[in-house]
């Protein structure tokens, strides 16, 4: 017997939603976890590099989608490019926001 749990003010996922985010999720292990904790638990490899999950507290999620379509720079040299597709940008907003603490 499954057993869901719902956070109050938080509609349960639909089955596209779980798709979205699980694209969003293999999206963001392929191109951010070598610095990233990309999942609700663990470091990030880089201790400079903040948790995916922690995102929310310094701006709003959505506020994402244009850089991550046109491009998100970094303050560091050593964070590469990233050009995402809209589907893909659409995935990770899905992502992110369903793991935020």
């Amino acid at each position: 017997m499954a057993v869901s749990v719902l956070l109050a003010g938080q509609a349960p996922a639909t089955p596209e939603d779980k798709e979205q985010q699980d694209r969003g999720l293999a999206v963001v292990t392929k191109n951010c976890a070598p610095c990233h904790a990309v999942e609700r638990r663990g470091a990030s490899p880089r201790a400079d590099a903040p948790a995916f999950r922690t995102l929310g507290r310094r701006y709003p999620v959505e506020s994402l989608e244009e850089a991550l379509g046109e491009g998100i720079i970094s303050g560091h040299p050593d964070m590469p490019e990233f050009i995402f597709t809209g589907e893909d940008v659409g995935a990770i907003i899905a992502y992110l926001k369903s793991i935020q603490e």
